[in-house]
């Protein structure tokens, strides 16, 4: 499955996922975003690999928001925009 979100900044985020048994699997942020440091990707995946399939947006970004570190920077893109593609991947 894919999504992909533009933010207002102009911003790309895509995400592809796969979901098996009522959770997300196979889980890719990518897009072209500053994120620093670019380790905390990784935090953002691990924050949506095995979520439930049927979280509210804002679920989602909760996840997302609560799995980084507080001097982890997200230039031109947040954890509701990494939530709302992943929302399009599963429409």
């Amino acid at each position: 499955m894919h999504g992909e979100y533009k933010t207002p900044g102009g911003k790309l985020i895509v995400v592809d996922l796969d979901v098996r048994d009522g959770k997300l699997t196979n889980v890719e942020v990518s897009g072209d975003f500053f994120l620093d440091p670019p380790e905390a990707l990784e935090d953002i995946v691990g924050a949506l690999e095995d979520a439930p399939a049927d979280l509210s947006e804002e679920a989602y970004a909760a996840r997302v928001q609560d799995a980084l570190g507080p001097d982890v920077e997200m230039l031109g893109f947040s954890a509701e925009a990494v939530a709302r593609a992943v929302k399009r991947a599963l429409l």
